[in-house]
């Protein structure tokens, strides 16, 4: 096996062995679940460590220098009009490619499926476009965010209650796993080029921009349709009695993934073809590289997509609604903080997000820390959501005063974790998020007797919203350690010279 891919597998595993562990210990000692559905949920679970060490080691090997190629290009041409039309037709070819963005679309009511589509991924294109200049042009970010979602929640008064939750959802959604690389890249790629000071905070900051695109896209749609009830469909368990049913039932799953996922690469292998014929940047090694990690990236997530699909889906949705339904309900909160704590970092794009993090800041912020305060963050959010399960309360009374939270620390942090925090937003509500949270959260409300729009949707807008607040507060605690190590490097400097004094005027 390659060394690099069994490095990224083993990384995988480590990611996703705790919530694994997790779910199998409910299954013991609270929630009983059959000995067929448990053996589907851990053949998903060894589906999802190989398709995610795949996934990392092909967005490594391709999307990455595809990205930053893109971004370098982009930062040398001076015209306006052009930078905005390429910003904003790689925005909606990254986006209308984009796994999740189907899911969402099946789940909104009331709303063609191609309208919405192409309406997001003209929200992300737009607003992509807006990122790039914003870098070329070194605008604050902080400033941008703050009109942006004053905009944002503004509008949100104006939609139907009933839809605001799913808006909110959206625009966790659209960033996934084949977006989140690819403008990551970019942006490390346009800000290579300027080499100034602060080239390196504003290479992050496109998904943070891209993601707000959605949302408002999604509002907007709602001043003109009114959802009045979920179409999500609950994922019903597969019946399996043998191995060989389970086998059967993956191998039945699987070819409607194959297919997603070919149509989702085909755009991002035309833009790697035309690219590649327009600036002839890469050599034929470098190509070469390129298409087998494409060719990684296309294996990894048709593993990935059908493992979390078939094997957790199902039981994230009947461990809600089986912990709902008892007497000690309550526990739903500190078991969806635990769950929360750890599947995020099986999600395959945050440790893209936290390795280049680590690379960008030099190992000053590590993929360790990024990850623990992630956690944190998204702990706390499926505990809020879970208890909006239970008591019913309004996402506004969250949603406001986190984002009012957030864009008041934006002005108090350094730049780059600015960046950085409202990049995680995006990152951190993917594809694990939408099939096992989002279900964890249905089969509670639905044993509760909720509202499935108002309740129970919402779960990907939290987790999208409290890691902007913990990676900001990561910043402020990172700002006061490098404040005390500067002081206390003058400490010695200072003293070192007093001493070099007096000894000089002892000896005359």
């Amino acid at each position: 096996m390659n060394q690099k891919l069994k490095e990224k597998i083993l990384e995988s595993l480590s990611a996703v062995l705790p919530i694994t562990g997790i779910v199998l210990l409910l299954s013991i000692l609270l929630v009983p679940v059959d000995l067929g559905t448990m053996v589907m949920f851990l053949t998903g679970a060894i589906m999802l460590v190989v398709g995610m060490g795949f996934f990392q080691l092909g967005a490594e090997m391709s999307m990455t220098p595809l990205g930053e190629g893109i971004g370098v290009q982009i930062s040398k041409t001076r015209q306006i009009v052009l930078i905005f039309l390429l910003g904003l037709s790689m925005g909606m070819i990254i986006t209308i490619s984009e796994p999740d963005l189907q899911v969402l679309a099946g789940q909104v009511p009331s709303i063609p499926n191609y309208t919405l589509i192409l309406t997001v991924a003209v929200g992300v294109g737009i607003f992509l476009a807006l990122a790039i200049l914003r870098i070329l042009f070194q605008i604050n970010l902080s400033t941008i965010l703050i009109v942006l979602y004053i905009a944002l929640i503004g509008m949100s008064f104006f939609v139907p209650k009933d839809f605001l939750a799913v808006a909110f959802d959206s625009g966790g959604v659209t960033t996934g796993p084949m977006t989140v690389p690819f403008i990551m890249a970019m942006g490390v790629g346009l800000a290579s080029v300027r080499g100034d000071k602060n080239a390196s905070s504003d290479s992050f900051g496109l998904v943070a921009l891209s993601s707000v695109g959605p949302v408002l896209a999604v509002l907007i749609l709602g001043c003109f349709y009114n959802p009045t009830e979920a179409a999500y469909e609950m994922s019903s368990v597969a019946h399996v009695v043998t191995t060989r049913d389970v086998v059967l039932e993956f191998l039945i799953s699987i070819p409607p993934y194959i297919k997603e996922v070919l149509i989702s690469l085909l755009p991002v292998a035309a833009v790697f073809g035309i690219f590649q014929l327009i600036s002839h940047r890469y050599k034929k090694r470098q190509v070469k590289r390129i298409l087998i990690g494409l060719a990684y990236t296309y294996i990894g997530l048709v593993l990935f997509l059908c493992g979390v699909n078939v094997g957790f889906a199902s039981v994230g949705s009947s461990l809600g609604k089986d912990i709902a339904s008892a007497d000690w309900k309550w526990l739903l909160i500190p078991i969806g903080m635990l769950i929360g704590y750890y599947i995020v970092k099986a999600e395959p794009a945050i440790q893209v997000l936290n390795h280049q993090v680590e690379g960008v800041t030099n190992g000053a912020v590590s993929a360790q820390s990024m990850n623990r305060c992630m956690s944190i963050g998204v702990a706390v959010s499926v505990g809020l959501s879970m208890l909006r399960v239970l008591t019913g309360l309004p996402i506004y009374w969250i949603i406001i005063p986190g984002y009012v939270m957030a864009l008041l620390l934006s002005r108090f942090v350094p730049k780059m974790f600015v960046g950085i925090a409202f990049d995680s937003g995006g990152v951190a509500s993917g594809p694990m998020t939408t099939t096992f949270l989002l279900p964890l959260s249905i089969g509670a409300c639905e044993a509760v007797g909720g509202s499935m729009m108002t309740d129970a949707f919402g779960v990907v807008a939290l987790v999208a919203l409290t890691p902007l607040i913990a990676i900001q507060i990561m910043g402020m605690v990172y700002q006061y350690k490098l404040k005390k190590a500067d002081e206390a490097t003058v400490r010695e400097v200072v003293f070192a010279d007093g001493a070099d004094v007096i000894f000089e005027f002892e000896e005359d």
